[in-house]
């Protein structure tokens, strides 16, 4: 199964849970996004033919990432750009999330490893702004 995250028709962020299955390839990211995301299932023998990516000079401005959850549940709290908490939903070993717009933050609900996987280079404090997170008696799991 595939979630699409939205606020005001802005799109925060996609859920691949580990469930989801479909023949071919699929990518879930409009084109414009930095953080491409996509999805295959191969036949046996199928192939890829070898290929190398060409330079192409990229502007990112916001930074984009994906999680693959290794081991362990996590809860995954929504903020909008200006920091409104909107809700959370529970990840599970397996899920992978594509984090695109908006806030976020994390509650480790068992013992996990996580993946994550954005662009660089890392540019330290000046990549992220960091603020107080909503008060577990507010969370609404959705």
């Amino acid at each position: 199964m595939i979630r699409e995250i939205k606020h005001k028709d802005k799109l925060l962020g996609f859920i691949i849970y580990s469930d989801h299955k479909k023949d071919g390839i699929e990518f879930f990211t409009p084109s414009d996004f930095s953080q491409q995301l996509g999805y295959m299932k191969r036949d046996k023998d199928y192939v890829i033919d070898p290929h190398v990516h060409n330079p192409v000079k990229r502007e990112v401005v916001w930074t984009q990432e994906v999680l693959f959850i290794k081991s362990g549940k996590i809860r995954v709290d929504f903020y909008d750009e200006f920091k409104n908490y909107l809700n959370s939903t529970i990840l599970n070993k397996g899920d992978v999330i594509l984090l695109a717009a908006g806030g976020h933050g994390f509650q480790m609900l068992e013992e996990s490893e996580i993946i994550e996987v954005k662009q660089g280079p890392y540019s330290g404090d000046k990549d992220k702004t960091r603020f107080d997170p909503i008060d577990n008696s507010k969370i609404r799991i959705e």
